[in-house]
């Protein structure tokens, strides 16, 4: 050979991949060479929450995610994350491994971004490591993804000021700069202003996030899809629109790791809580011409009156026993309980029906 060397020669002649990839664990996803993953500076600091946060966003968005809800929330010395969005998602075999050491689905497709190189496979490793718990809550290839991460902040700490939002200037060479503490809050916008052409960001609280997803469900589900539609088979950013009651929305919520009580559920349902705008709508750049905002995609929010929805008792009656009536129809037909009495609510901008199902002996 010219230069001497097999391994050129093979190369030549099959490409680098091999050479690059320890084991093939299949769906796309490989575990890389150790000298690959130095090669991509597979060094990787985690000190702090805000480094978590933005790669779980970086991983979400290397996952062509299009749609990125951040829920945190802390109880004393833990802090919980929580990150659902609708890219490739991880199919359900390699959960774990994802969170080993050089596992990545970018074997030709790392990203170089403004806080380095990613697509490397020693983020989620890192921050497994860094972190008190790591995991995938759910997820299925194509369906999008959950993670929950859940840190302590006496080993590993966060900014002291969590609430002051930043502020963005235009400088006279025409770059933005931040002001602020460099905390959650700060991370995530510059995160939705960097890749605002990529995805849209949401972030608040669990109940803001599970009322976001809920109302993403069900500006997209059919009636049919959310009557008898199957949880594993829906993307998991859909998912919560299959409740009908508070007690299911909370055990959907639960699911997804995203813990709330059945009363915030029943908020959710009622309408008292509004879905999240995207995070951008509230960044504002100095020294900017006001413009219009940019078309985004978001969860809609649908017609709202303020006056909210009444109807007479009596009205009220003559439905239910309409929806009763229906209902036995279907429960003849399908051997269920037929005198099972609907639930129906009225809530701000709609109205809610559950009927109990009892399988016949």
């Amino acid at each position: 050979m010219a230069d001497g060397s097999l391994e050129s020669f093979i190369e030549n002649v099959n490409g680098d991949s091999h050479l690059r990839v320890e084991a093939d664990l299949g769906d796309g996803f490989v575990r890389l060479r150790s000298a690959e993953a130095e090669r991509r500076q597979a060094a990787h600091d985690i000190r702090s929450t805000e480094d978590i946060v933005i790669e779980m966003l970086r991983n979400a968005r290397d996952a062509h995610a299009k749609s990125v809800f951040t829920a945190v929330s802390r109880e004393g010395s833990r802090r919980r994350i929580v990150m659902v969005d609708d890219g490739d998602g991880v199919p359900p075999a390699l959960h774990e491994r994802v969170f080993e050491p050089r596992v990545t689905s970018k074997l030709d497709s790392m990203h170089l971004d403004k806080w380095g190189v990613h697509g490397r496979g020693m983020a989620l490793y890192s921050i497994a490591v860094n972190a008190e718990t790591a995991r995938i809550a759910a997820s299925e290839q194509g369906q999008g993804a959950s993670f929950v991460v859940e840190t302590d902040l006496g080993r590993l700490g966060e900014k002291a000021d969590q609430s002051s939002f930043p502020v963005f200037e235009r400088t006279d060479a025409g770059t933005v700069a931040v002001r602020g503490p460099k905390n959650i809050l700060r991370t995530v916008c510059e995160f939705a202003l960097e890749c605002r052409r990529d995805c849209t960001v949401y972030l608040g609280s669990v109940t803001d996030v599970v009322a976001t997803l809920y109302a993403f469900g069900l500006s997209s589900l059919t009636a049919a899809a959310r009557a008898f539609g199957r949880t594993e088979e829906l993307p998991v950013c859909k998912r919560l629109a299959l409740a009908a009651d508070p007690a299911e929305l909370a055990g959907l919520a639960e699911t997804l790791g995203l813990a709330l009580s059945e009363r915030s559920a029943r908020r959710v349902l009622d309408g008292e809580i509004a879905p999240l705008s995207p995070l951008l709508d509230r960044i504002r750049i100095e020294g900017d011409a006001a413009e219009p905002p940019e078309a985004r995609k978001q969860a809609p929010r649908g017609a709202h009156d303020a006056r909210g929805l009444k109807i007479a008792p009596e009205d009220l009656d003559d439905f239910s026993d309409r929806v009763a009536a229906a209902y036995r129809d279907i429960a003849r037909r399908y051997y269920l309980e037929p005198d099972a009495r609907p639930e129906v609510r009225v809530g701000k901008d709609g109205i809610r029906i559950h009927i109990p199902v009892t399988k016949l002996d």
